[in-house]
């Protein structure tokens, strides 16, 4: 959202129609999420119906070590990134 408006603080002419068209992507996002949580919650009520106890149970915890996995590779690329943008100074 942040790349969408203008650097420029002069400049505005344009911002209504940035703001708007950025609200408008945050709310397609806010869409998705709410379509996203629909289906996690439809899986899990099916899970329960088709699966065993144990099932269900080894199915879960192969989802929370998923999770953990890309929480932990999401923290590995948004430090990348910041390195990228802010290399850090080494004294010799």
């Amino acid at each position: 959202m942040i790349h969408n408006i203008q650097a420029d603080p002069l400049d505005f002419g344009n911002y209504g129609f940035q703001m708007a068209s950025a609200m408008d992507k945050g709310e397609a996002v806010e869409g998705f999420v709410i379509q996203a949580d629909h289906l996690r919650q439809q899986a899990l009520l099916y899970m329960s119906r088709i699966l065993t106890i144990g099932q269900s149970a080894r199915g879960l915890l192969a989802m929370g070590e998923y999770f953990q996995r890309l929480r932990t590779l999401s923290l590995l690329w948004t430090a990348r990134s910041c390195d990228h943008f802010y290399p850090t100074q080494h004294s010799n």
